[in-house]
C-alpha cells in the first residue's frame, strides 16, 4: 500500500497541474452535490473550511448556506486544536496557520449539531482519509462526535486504498464532482 507521504506528494503534484478554471468548475459541481444532500438541507449550522492552494473551493457552499438561513463557522488553529468562529462575511478571513485563511475576528461558537465539512489530501472509496498530517480534524471529532460529516474532494484525490490509523475518523460521506461515497 502506498504511504501517506507518497500519496500527499502525488496529490499535491496533481493539484498543481489543474488550472484555476478547472478547480473552479470542479468545485462548482461538488458544491451543487453537497447543497442537494438531505444532511445539508436539514442542517441549521454549517462548519466549513476556508479553502487554500487549489483545495475544493468552499465559497459556493458557504454562500448557499447563508442564502438558506444557516449560520456558518470556519476553523482557526489554536495550538493543536481547531476552534470554530462564526463567519458573517469573507472579509473576516486573513492568512493564518500555514497561510490558510482563518477568521481574524468573530464570535467563537460550539454548535455540536453543525454539519462539518472536512478537507483532505486524499480519500479511498471506503472513506479512509489522508489529511495534511497534523491530525486537527481527527482530534476535533474525537472530542465532538455528534457532528454529521461530509468530506469534499476532486476525483483525482480518490486513491484505491488509503492507509488508516485506529485514531482516524471517517467522514460519513465523501463527495467528488462525479461520485458520492457513503
Amino acid at each position: 500500500m502506498e504511504t501517506k507521504q507518497s500519496i500527499r506528494k502525488r496529490i499535491f503534484a496533481a493539484r498543481k497541474t489543474h488550472t484555476l478554471e478547472q478547480i473552479e468548475a470542479m468545485s462548482q459541481a461538488i458544491c451543487q452535490k453537497v447543497t442537494e444532500l438531505p444532511v445539508f438541507s436539514q442542517a441549521e449550522f454549517f462548519y466549513a473550511y476556508a479553502d487554500y492552494n487549489k483545495e475544493v473551493m468552499t465559497r459556493g457552499m458557504i454562500e448557499a448556506a447563508w442564502q438558506a438561513g444557516k449560520r456558518v463557522a470556519v476553523p482557526k488553529v489554536h495550538g493543536k486544536d481547531l476552534v470554530f468562529y462564526e463567519l458573517k462575511d469573507f472579509s473576516q478571513l486573513e492568512p493564518g496557520y500555514y497561510q490558510i485563511p482563518e477568521p481574524a475576528r468573530g464570535e467563537e461558537v460550539q454548535w455540536e449539531e453543525a454539519l462539518l465539512l472536512m478537507p483532505g489530501v486524499a480519500f479511498d472509496p471506503a472513506r479512509h482519509r489522508v489529511g495534511y498530517g497534523a491530525g486537527f480534524y481527527d482530534r476535533y471529532l474525537e472530542k465532538h462526535p455528534a457532528h454529521p460529516t461530509v468530506a469534499v474532494a476532486f476525483d483525482f484525490q480518490i486513491v484505491p486504498e488509503a492507509p488508516s490509523e485506529p485514531t482516524d475518523i471517517l467522514p460519513q460521506l465523501v463527495v467528488t464532482e462525479s461520485t458520492i461515497y457513503a
